[in-house]
């Protein structure tokens, strides 16, 4: 029904796959990554890193988040991304991430689920960050917590709290203030959640300021110990 109005959040893929565009009644708030955030947390936490890669697997995924990426990294005239890997197994992702201990001063781990094992199954993501830990003296970030939970430096995640809210927002204008809700675009939230992993900071040698720490949920142990 075009008469009742509709308020979504959380839909990480373009709104037009569900055409919503194509709606009148309908408006609300993408869930995209907090890629420039990250950026310059990653950058506060190691200020050397000027030279990045960026891994992933071949998950259509990683198209829109890489394409993402690439426009942010647009306005950072003094970072550059060095390469851009689609990798299809577990075993290419080592070889990368080895190979580039000399050449890049972080890594940008994108895609960790269809990585292929010598059986041709997926090999657990949660495995692919473990080894990422134990085997690479890189600082690495992505934009997810659930990363961090599992080895990887650094995220600004997406907030919950923050979509839900301005979800909300949204349908108060809607309900109250009388908009039609295509006349309010619908946008991404702006602030999102800060996370750390302090283990991975010991691990690589980096002192983080208190100011950084104070402002991020800190995780102190990773989720295997």
């Amino acid at each position: 029904r075009n008469d009742v109005p509709f308020v979504f959040s959380g839909v990480n893929a373009n709104p037009s796959r569900y055409g919503f565009d194509q709606r009148s009644n309908v408006t609300g708030i993408m869930e995209q990554e907090h890629i420039l955030q990250t950026l310059h947390l990653i950058r506060e936490i190691a200020p050397n890193v000027r030279r990045i890669a960026v891994l992933m697997d071949d998950d259509p995924t990683w198209i829109g988040v890489s394409a993402r990426l690439r426009a942010a990294v647009a306005d950072l005239p003094d970072l550059e991304v060095v390469s851009w890997d689609t990798l299809r197994t577990f075993e290419e992702y080592r070889q990368k991430v080895e190979a580039y201990q000399e050449t890049v001063d972080a890594l940008a781990v994108l895609g960790v689920f269809a990585l292929k094992d010598e059986q041709g199954n997926n090999t657990p993501f949660e495995e692919v960050l473990r080894w990422t830990a134990a085997n690479s003296r890189l600082p690495d970030f992505s934009f997810w917590g659930s990363r961090v939970e599992l080895g990887t430096l650094a995220a600004v995640a997406v907030s919950a709290q923050a979509q839900g809210r301005a979800a909300g927002e949204l349908a108060r204008e809607i309900l109250v203030e009388g908009r039609s809700p295509d006349k309010i675009p619908m946008r991404p939230t702006l602030k999102g959640r800060p996370v750390i992993s302090l283990a991975r900071a010991r691990q690589l040698g980096l002192d983080i300021e208190s100011s950084t720490l104070l402002n991020s949920q800190v995780l102190t142990k990773y989720a295997w110990e």
